[in-house]
């Protein structure tokens, strides 16, 4: 029988997958390594286990002990199912820019999760590497993995994604793409496809606001290049230890936007529900397209999974109030009409005939009733149609004994799918007051039509 004996036994051996849509303008087969189907959803899972395992051999972590890492949430997930069948505690230090989904799991799986603020210096007392540092020393039989400076790291990806990647290809590798952040994955796995061929091209890719790609072209740590940045999971700003460059051939950046952009269509163009990370990746690619040959083989690393990030890249809000997401809204639909023709309404007090001539001289379907500055019901078209055309005598009887449901009244700036969702059979509008107070409808011929601009 084919049983694991625990849940660190499906480590590894994760799928290749053939990418189909997004890279059919390349003239060569680009393959992504799709690592979220590790148990903890990630390639961490990789370097978690192989570092408690070697802290185990060399006799720094022992029975009942506790594992200390500053993590931006996948490390701490491989660390936290080691910990759940090897009998430790974990405390996990991370930083106030990871999704708060990161923080949950953690939780979920017995971890202590301190929050750490971003925008401070490595050395600074309140950075999660200083308080992870700190926390190690205080507490008793208490391991700090470290995963920037512990060699266990890329040792992990020399023992497995890279030996995976040689024979999933039959050899055939020519080129591996993989974002950049604690350099254990890009040099473990870079380290064991150059021993197997030397002409092998590494492109690690890597976010504006980090000077890991200076160093590389420069040697030089300058801070200048340091920046906040949202892209998540890679990017340093300082060069981890398990950094060995010269088996890297070459650094890409990729800006937040561009990264953020691609996860959302690798997500729907390659049906694969991956993170932030592996957007960059691909994305990175692409702005190197020009490089690639027929014959080539391109490998891309797909860290993590997509659930980690759905209050955020898959949140189109944020993605929205970040700029990355440029949708039409409420307002795109009203600006683009160019006419500053004042919504038509009529008073519940008004006869149905009054609304007909309405809808007749300004050529619309949908009327909102109000009773003074107040919106209480509407009238269309078609609704005015079915009773006139069952009672004639109608047209002169007050709006209020037909009115109709009052239209949904949404923030200025809505998408519009959310605009789009609020419109049905039953009702064939909605509203919004502008920073004036000034109501403006919308019906689904203006939604048809700014689809088609």
């Amino acid at each position: 029988m084919n049983i694991k004996k625990n849940i660190l036994e499906t480590i590894g051996n994760t799928p290749l997958i053939q990418l189909n849509k997004i890279t059919k303008s390349l003239p060569c087969n680009v393959l992504a390594k799709v690592d979220y189907f590790n148990p903890g959803n990630s390639i961490k899972d990789r370097m978690a286990l192989k570092m408690v395992e070697v802290a185990e051999k060399e006799g720094k972590l022992k029975p009942g002990g506790t594992i200390i890492e500053c993590t931006s949430g996948n490390t701490g997930m491989g660390l936290a199912l080691a910990a759940i069948v090897k009998g430790y505690k974990c405390i996990f230090t991370t930083t106030d820019k990871q999704s708060k989904e990161k923080v949950d799991i953690l939780k979920a799986v017995g971890a202590e999760v301190i929050v750490c603020p971003t925008n401070v210096e490595p050395e600074d007392p309140r950075s999660y590497y200083s308080v992870a540092r700190r926390l190690s020393k205080e507490i008793p039989n208490s391991f700090l993995a470290n995963q920037y400076d512990n060699l266990a790291n890329r040792l992990a990806h020399y023992e497995s994604t890279g030996p995976e990647l040689w024979e999933q290809t039959d050899g055939k590798i020519t080129h591996l793409v993989c974002t950049a952040g604690t350099g254990g994955t890009v040099t473990g796995t870079a380290m064991y496809l150059k021993e197997k061929n030397p002409n092998i091209k590494i492109w690690a890719i890597d976010v504006y606001g980090s000077l890991l790609t200076k160093y590389f072209n420069t040697g030089e740590k300058d801070m200048k290049e340091v920046y906040p940045y949202i892209s998540e999971g890679f990017g340093e700003d300082f060069v981890p230890e398990n950094y060995d460059m010269s088996v890297i051939d070459h650094f890409e950046q990729v800006t937040d936007k561009d990264g953020a952009i691609m996860a959302r269509r690798i997500a729907k163009e390659e049906g694969l529900f991956c993170g932030y990370s592996a957007g960059s990746c691909l994305q990175g690619l692409m702005q190197l397209k020009d490089q690639l040959k027929k014959d080539d083989l391109v490998v891309c690393i797909f860290h993590d999974h997509g659930s980690r990030y759905v209050g955020k890249i898959y949140n189109d809000q944020w993605m929205m109030e970040r700029g990355f997401l440029e949708v039409k809204t409420f307002r795109d639909i009203i600006s683009s009409r160019g006419s500053k023709q004042k919504l038509i309404t009529v008073q519940s007090t008004q006869i149905v005939s009054d609304a007909v001539d309405l809808m007749r001289k300004y050529e619309i379907e949908h009327i909102p009733v109000m009773h003074n500055d107040e919106m209480i019901g509407s009238i269309s078209e078609n609704g005015l149609f079915q009773k006139i055309f069952q009672d004639a005598a109608i047209k002169n009887a007050s709006i209020h004994s037909v009115i109709e449901k009052k239209y949904p009244l949404v923030e200025f700036n809505s998408p519009i799918e959310k605009i789009s969702s609020l419109i049905t059979k039953d009702n064939g509008a909605v509203l919004s007051k502008d920073e004036g107070g000034n109501l403006h409808i919308i019906t689904k011929y203006d939604i048809l039509q700014s689809l088609t601009k």
